[in-house]
């Protein structure tokens, strides 16, 4: 297992597979279109690793600092509350590889990215639909839950973990 990060869009393989990761999962995170909208995402993200493991990606995540022209509802209510962080846009696994640790090994490159900085790491978590597995794979890694917030086709938990 390998984790690569990268500042730009990958190679096409790649950029596929991550985007076929996302789309196992777009009704916890947000569908996208193509992988072109996914590249727009890694082009304007801050932090962006994805897992490889025998060739084959895995897993990944999309992260944003604030103040970044991210657009999400979800990003800006932590645009709108805290000074400086890292917003988990999306972490995914491949359904094949789930709860084998990748996920948790994605967060310890970003606590490593985050920890010199001082920086809080934010994200959400689906309540409406339930996503318990995401909220109990959060809760284990350190985040405890700030707010919630019902929208009109699906709710959210808002968690934060301090780096110390």
């Amino acid at each position: 297992m390998k984790i690569i990060q990268i500042s730009k869009t990958p190679e096409s393989d790649i950029l596929r597979q991550l985007y076929k990761i996302n789309q196992q999962h777009a009704h916890y995170l947000t569908d996208l279109s193509s992988d072109v909208e996914l590249s727009k995402l890694i082009n304007l993200s801050d932090v962006c690793m994805y897992v490889l493991n025998n060739g084959s990606v895995v897993g990944f995540m999309i992260c944003f600092r604030e103040k970044s022209e991210h657009r999400s509802l979800n990003y800006k209510y932590f645009n709108e509350r805290e000074t400086r962080f890292i917003y988990v846009d999306r972490i995914a696994i491949n359904n094949d590889y789930l709860g084998h640790g990748h996920g948790s090994q994605l967060y310890k490159e970003l606590y490593k990215y985050a920890a010199p900085k001082n920086l809080p790491i934010c994200c959400e978590v689906y309540t409406r639909p339930k996503n318990i597995v995401s909220l109990n794979f959060h809760y284990k890694n350190g985040f405890k839950p700030i707010d919630s917030y019902d929208f009109e086709n699906y709710s959210v938990e808002y968690l934060k973990r301090t780096i110390l």
